[in-house]
This record gives C-alpha cells, sequence and structure tokens, in this order.
C-alpha cells in the first residue's frame, strides 16, 4: 500500500512520467513514506545505501552510466547536507539527480524540535531548480504542487543537465498506508525550438488540430508586432484572441481588448457555454482579473505558453500542460500553415458578443479624464501607464492603433513609474504621455528632480485624494480612519512642485476645464516645456460612477 499523502503520491507519479526509475534511499523516519510509496510502486528499482555521502555519489555514478535522472530520497535534518558533495560534483559535471529530502513543516523549524533545519534552498546555488512543497488539503494546493514539480522535473535536461531538489514537508501521521496506486498526474511537457517537420512535434500538431474552441491570450508585450499576411486569415480564423492595451498590437485582428468587461455581462452558465479548449499565451502580465478568474473557474483542457525563457507559466492555475521554448510569432507563423483549415464559429461568438459592448463613457470623473487623453492622443506616440487605478481605467477605452503602451507590470508596483517614463522618454523623439494616479506621483516626485528630461512629457494626474482602488475592492470595508492608513489619503497638490521644474501647470475641477486642458496637453506643437494637467476628482463620485457603469453592462 501507498501514503496518504497528496504531495508525495504527485511526487512519485511525475518522477515515473519524467522518466525516472532508479531511486536511491536513505534511512530514516520522516522520509518512510516517500521509501515505502517508492519500493512498493512498478517502474521503480530501490538501491538502500546508509551514508547519505556515499548515497549521493552511488546515484551520481548510476546516472553517468546510461544518462538517465536518478533521485536520491533522505530524511530531514543534516541528512541532507551530506549529499551536498554530490550534487557539487552533478552540478560541474552536468549530471541529472534528483535529490528528494523530507522535512517537518514550517512551523516546527528553529524551534528546538529534533531533525531540523532551513531546508528549502540549502543546495543553492549549486543545483537547477529547488521547490519545496505544499501539503496538499485543496485542489488548489494539488495544482501547485504539481506545477512545482513538473517545474524541477524539467530542468534536468535543460541547456544542459544537472541536480534539481524537491524538498517535501510532511505533518503527521506519517504512516498512513491506504493508497492502492499513484494517480494521474499532469505532466508538463518543455519543447524547445521548433521543427514542424520533426515526427516529435506530429502529436502536439494532432492536439492543436483536435480542438474547436481554440484561444491565444496575449500578455503585455513591449513592442509592436506585425504578422506576415500570410499567416494572418488562418490565424484568425483558427483562434479567439484576447490582448489589452499593454499587449501592444502583438496580437491578430479582431482581437477582444475589453475582456474584462465583456465577462462581466456573461453568467456563468453563458461562460461555461463559452470556455475554451485550449488555450494559448504568451507575453508577460494581464490586467484583467475577470479573464485570469474565467480561465481559473472554467479552465480549458490544455493550456500551452509560449516563451523564449521556456518558463513554466500558467495563467489558468491547472491547465498547463505544454511550455515551448522559442519565440511566440516564431511558433505561430509556423502553425499557421498546419492548422487544418477548418473553422468554428468559435472566434466569431465572442466577436459578435465584444460588438454588443456599449462605448464606455462617464460623466466627469478620473474614468472621463483618462477617455479624454485616449481619445486625444496624437498619432505615433507613447503612452506610460501608472499602475492601480490608472492601467484599469486605461483599459476601458481603445488606444489608438500605434500608440505604443509601457507598464511597470513586472511587479505592480506604484513606485517609479514617472521615474521609468522619463528614461523611455529621454531616449525617444516621441511624445510620451503618462496616466497616473496622485500615490503613485507623490510618490515618486523626484523623478522630477534629476532633469534628464526635454519637452516631449505630458502628465496626466488624477488626484482625489489618495488610493481609490482599496476603496473599491470588494468586500473591503474599513472606516475612514483606517482608510486614513491603507489609502494614503492626502490633499497634497503638485502646481508648486511641477512649475518649479519647468512644467506648464494645467488643472481641471469639472468637464469644461477637463476639456480645454485635453485639448492643449494632446497638442504636438505644444513644445516649449513639458506639461502636467492635474484632474481634481471626487472618490467617491468616481467609485459610484464606475459602479453604475458595470451595473449597466449587465442590462
Amino acid at each position: 500500500m501507498l501514503t496518504n499523502k497528496k504531495n508525495i503520491l504527485e511526487l512519485m507519479a511525475l518522477l515515473q512520467a519524467h522518466g525516472v526509475q532508479k531511486i536511491v534511499a536513505c534511512p530514516g523516519t520522516r522520509n518512510v513514506p516517500m521509501v515505502q510509496t517508492a519500493t512498493h510502486c512498478k517502474g521503480f528499482t530501490c538501491y538502500p545505501v546508509t551514508d547519505e555521502r556515499s548515497a549521493g555519489f552511488f546515484a551520481l555514478g548510476m546516472s553517468l552510466h546510461d544518462g538517465r535522472p536518478v533521485a536520491v530520497i533522505c530524511t530531514s535534518g543534516t541528512a541532507l547536507l551530506n549529499l551536498y558533495p554530490a550534487v557539487a560534483e552533478a552540478y560541474y559535471q552536468q549530471v541529472p539527480l534528483v535529490i528528494v529530502s523530507a522535512d517537518k513543516p514550517a512551523r516546527f523549524i528553529g524551534q528546538m524540535d529534533g531533525q531540523t533545519l532551513p531546508q528549502p534552498g540549502v543546495l543553492e546555488p549549486l543545483v537547477r531548480r529547488s521547490v519545496n512543497l505544499p501539503e496538499v488539503h485543496t485542489d488548489d494546493d494539488l495544482a501547485y504542487c504539481n506545477r512545482l514539480v513538473n517545474e524541477a522535473l524539467l530542468e534536468l535536461n535543460r541547456h544542459g543537465k544537472g541536480p534539481v531538489h524537491i524538498n517535501v514537508p510532511t505533518d503527521t501521521p506519517l504512516f498512513v498506508f491506504t493508497e492502492e496506486q499513484l494517480p494521474e498526474a499532469r505532466v508538463i511537457t518543455r519543447y524547445k525550438g521548433l521543427n514542424m517537420y520533426d515526427r516529435d512535434y506530429e502529436p502536439l500538431v494532432t492536439r492543436l488540430n483536435g480542438y474547436r474552441k481554440r484561444m491565444v491570450v496575449v500578455g503585455q508585450m513591449n513592442a509592436i508586432y506585425d504578422f506576415e499576411p500570410k499567416v494572418k486569415r488562418p490565424l484568425s480564423k483558427g483562434f479567439a484572441w484576447v490582448t489589452e492595451n499593454l499587449g501592444n498590437g502583438a496580437a491578430v485582428e479582431p482581437a477582444l481588448r475589453r475582456m474584462d468587461e465583456l465577462l462581466y455581462r456573461l453568467d456563468d452558465e453563458t461562460q461555461e457555454k463559452l470556455k475554451p479548449e485550449l488555450v494559448i499565451t504568451y507575453g508577460g502580465h494581464i490586467v484583467s482579473g475577470r479573464l485570469k478568474q474565467f480561465l481559473r473557474k472554467h479552465p480549458p483542457k490544455e493550456l500551452w505558453h509560449v516563451a523564449a525563457d521556456g518558463e513554466a507559466v500558467d495563467l489558468s492555475m491547472g491547465a498547463l500542460t505544454t511550455v515551448l521554448e522559442m519565440d511566440p510569432f516564431e511558433f505561430l507563423e509556423k502553425i499557421a500553415p498546419l492548422l487544418d483549415g477548418s473553422t468554428s464559429n468559435y472566434a466569431s461568438q465572442w466577436t459578435q458578443l465584444a460588438e454588443k459592448l456599449p462605448k464606455a463613457a462617464f460623466d466627469f470623473s478620473a474614468m472621463a479624464a483618462v477617455g479624454a487623453l485616449i481619445e486625444n492622443l496624437p498619432a505615433d506616440c507613447a503612452l506610460h501607464l501608472a499602475n492601480s487605478s490608472a492601467v484599469r481605467y486605461a483599459q476601458l477605452f481603445g488606444v489608438p492603433q500605434g500608440t505604443e503602451v509601457q507598464c511597470n507590470r513586472g511587479t505592480n508596483g506604484i513606485e517609479g513609474s514617472m521615474s521609468a517614463m522619463l528614461g523611455y522618454a529621454t531616449a525617444s523623439e516621441k511624445l510620451n504621455f503618462l496616466v497616473t494616479g496622485d500615490l503613485s506621483f507623490f510618490y515618486d516626485m523626484n523623478a522630477l528632480w534629476n532633469g534628464n528630461y526635454g519637452s516631449n512629457l505630458r502628465i496626466l494626474l488624477l488626484n482625489n485624494g489618495g488610493g481609490e482602488l482599496f476603496k473599491s475592492i470588494p468586500g473591503m470595508k474599513v472606516d475612514d480612519s483606517t482608510m486614513r492608513y491603507v489609502g494614503g489619503t492626502h490633499k497634497a497638490a503638485a502646481k508648486a512642485w511641477t512649475e518649479d521644474r519647468g512644467f506648464q501647470y494645467l488643472s481641471a475641477h469639472n468637464a469644461q476645464e477637463l476639456n480645454d486642458a485635453i485639448g492643449i496637453l494632446t497638442n504636438p506643437s505644444v513644445t516649449l516645456k513639458p506639461i502636467v494637467l492635474e484632474v481634481f476628482t471626487d472618490k467617491e463620485q468616481d467609485i459610484k460612477l464606475l459602479k453604475e457603469y458595470y451595473h449597466q453592462l449587465r442590462k
């Protein structure tokens, strides 16, 4: 019988799936669930070795013989450290070893409990990947555990070979053996490069053509890409394309750019009917929380991620099956002629729904200011978006074709948005516009101190006295005294600072002032000074208008 620990069962199933056949088992108590499971699974050959120092080199020798990965299982504490010499040798000799260490739950570490030390990451930097598995109590835990094991095992033979470390915390009781067989575990496969004439890729193309409901989700891209005309038609017919303003035109038209609003209109039953069977993702972060929720609540049968770095990125948090380590545009241009030619109405279903979305329109507010700027942007400019509300409001409006869109979405922090825009603008001959909230602006005021900028700067500052997004988060109910601390409420204005730094200062407190100021802010012929437009709005009114807009979408 096998252990009832789900993280161990998932680990063992994936060791087999990734070609590990030999396991060296060291003595101990904490690793008993793993050792018993391994010794009772067909497909594993186990070798007992008492001394961990010797066990590591014993496994190294077996792997050197045939080039296949070998696993070593040890108990917790210093047992793991005794494997380090063999790990170092494997790292520099590029030998694929899987070091599997049993561990106690994190709450015991440093609490004078026996055989404990901080094991996660202890073998770095001499392993190619180190992961610490969660104890599995929910489906989300299981999906996370599965991805971590896949990520580690995929590194055994990527750009050469080498050792990886998988740390496995387990709580008591340890010795419950109730399972009769290993589970069917999701296996993530990585393809390196893409030669469509290689027989190894035939199953991939066959799987692709086996799905009728296919979707491509394009995240943040920092460059505009123009697909070859010959591939646009098969790609547009073969997939429903989803992107955002931050995608910078790196999707095939027609693309869905207002997915957040569209999904808000669709009830769960309709969303389930429209869920894709296959999703292909590339690019960086996605702003839309509803899109991510849609793919996690209605997961596709498969998700493929295409990226030059080959990292396993799973927007659906559980459906990732395939990683393609290559340039995404090269991948799409290669698969275009291999699409079977038969098209479903899946893409057109989404397009027809999107066409029914009303144009976003607001009375005087932060949203109205962002919309007015975007609708009046001059040709061939760059639009920079600060995080929090600014990037979300911009998503309500269609950015003119050819406009570059930039945003610090790597970590989504509010700091540095203006500094990054200034650095970009200094190296750019275009007009550069920034939409920023008040917290992001005042946090980064020193950006205007450095003086390394010219007159091609235009800043739209949304000032409603604090962090608006905090008050619009569902379920977040705090009183005004608490909001003072978490929302950064303030009474600051930018006039004195920006004028001192050589900016032309404009302000707007109503719709007419906003209309007049936007005309100046977006006028390319005004080139003597950089310009800042500070729009003063009421936070409660902004939130009310936004809620009313989404309420209207339901009708």
